[in-house]
């Protein structure tokens, strides 16, 4: 039964795929900015049921990072519609040609960029994924299947409903993004086994969620894994931006993937440096994980054993550690990063180039906050993920992450020898 369903879905997006392909960017764009107004329209329903689904997981226990991502409240749903509205004002991907070369023989090679096809969207307990996704596969020319875990089901239908309101005021079918009804896992592995309908499966949770997808499906799968993203404070380093990077990075809003879980600090300014971040993370109430030569510095810090950094906490909590110079802080993220999100504090040109140069990470900040690996933040928009697979998208993945390149040769009549 889950097949049928899963089959239907797929090839009816399919089927959907081809009619947004044929859309002209000022066409997306008059859609678009339908659907943003449409999801302002329908904030009432929208909230109605995201009240009684967070009503819900509050009672079950669910944690005060799941509880945020889940949440929505008027100023959220503008942000919505406000990321539609900032895609459409970026350029459209589709069609974009560069040219390659003119051969001896006479023929001309181009790459020009089209839709992926269909994307399939597999997230959990963020609704806004919901918007920005459907939005993002939309524009770049892509149909979607959307599917939410429980969590968030009913609030992802209403915002779902209204975008599919704006489509058919324009005449296309509702499964351009379709959203599936129910979060049964039987029918999300069907899903998984659509290659002949699916061309991308893109999920987005926790590390169990994309582990489970990765395993079990036929289709290319791009991975977005934990966010365990480490500020190291160089020698150099201007202190008073360090501090501020650190308190920006992890409590601004501590339960997001490009949140700082790990502080490294070079030896030789740990003791100038560390009663400063004691003192503020006190007044933040973040708890502490020190290891034996930062733990002295801290009231009521827990130590941690130098086997168990890695953790992403999601929560006002970080492990701290001092290490010897750039080299060892380098080997630290080396073993113990996700490749998501990496920070260098220092006035070092140098160690910053070095540190740019061979962390292993898609997002890499000098003197910058950890807080910026986002897709508007960097330009894109809205982001549908943050990508820690290397192939074909590395980092926050916009437009053109949801797209391919395709060779039009062009000739007059010549044949091969």
């Amino acid at each position: 039964m889950s097949t049928d369903v899963a089959a239907t879905i797929a090839a009816k997006a399919s089927e959907a795929a081809k009619a947004v392909a044929n859309l002209t960017t000022e066409q997306k764009n008059f859609v678009l900015q339908s659907m943003a107004n449409h999801i302002r329209n329908a904030s009432a329903a929208i909230l109605e049921a995201n009240k009684d689904e967070v009503a819900t997981a509050s009672a079950n226990g669910t944690s005060a990072a799941m509880l945020d991502r889940l949440t929505l409240n008027h100023e959220r749903i503008d942000a919505m519609a406000k990321a539609i509205e900032q895609i459409i004002a970026l350029p459209d991907p589709v069609g974009a040609t560069r040219h390659i070369e003119q051969r001896p023989n006479g023929i001309n090679i181009e790459k020009r960029r089209i839709a992926l096809g269909v994307i399939c969207m597999i997230y959990e307990a963020r609704p806004n994924v919901t918007a920005d996704a459907g939005a993002l596969c939309f524009k770049s020319g892509n149909a979607v299947i959307l599917r939410c875990g429980r969590e968030a089901i009913q609030t992802s239908l209403a915002i779902a409903a209204a975008m599919q309101q704006a489509l058919r005021e324009h005449q296309l079918p509702d499964e351009v993004i379709s959203i599936v009804p129910e979060p049964d896992r039987d029918l999300m592995l069907a899903l998984l086994k659509q290659d002949q309908y699916i061309d991308l499966v893109i999920p987005r949770g926790g590390e169990g969620l994309i582990r489970f997808v990765t395993e079990h499906s036929r289709i290319p799968v791009i991975q977005h894994y934990k966010g365990v993203c480490h500020l190291y404070v160089d020698q150099s380093a201007d202190l008073t931006m360090a501090l501020e990077l650190l308190l920006n990075g992890k409590v601004q809003r501590p339960g997001v993937c490009n949140a700082l879980e790990g502080l490294l600090v070079n030896q030789h300014i740990a003791a100038d440096f560390l009663p400063m971040v004691a003192s503020a993370l006190a007044r933040h109430d973040v708890i502490v994980h020190a290891c034996k030569a930062s733990i002295g510095y801290f009231h009521q810090a827990q130590p941690i054993a130098d086997n168990e950094f890695g953790q992403e906490y999601l929560a006002p909590e970080i492990a701290i550690r001092v290490v010897d110079d750039l080299n060892a802080a380098m080997a630290h993220i080396d073993q113990f990063g996700s490749q998501h999100t990496e920070v260098i504090c220092t006035s070092d040109q140098a160690n910053a180039e070095r540190f740019i140069r061979q962390v292993d990470s898609a997002v890499v900040m000098h003197n910058a906050s950890s807080r910026f690996s986002d897709g508007g933040e960097l330009g894109l928009g809205a982001e549908i993920g943050i990508s820690t697979s290397k192939l074909h998208a590395y980092g926050p993945m916009g437009l053109e992450a949801l797209t391919t390149e395709k060779y039009v040769v062009t000739g007059s009549g010549q044949t091969r020898s």
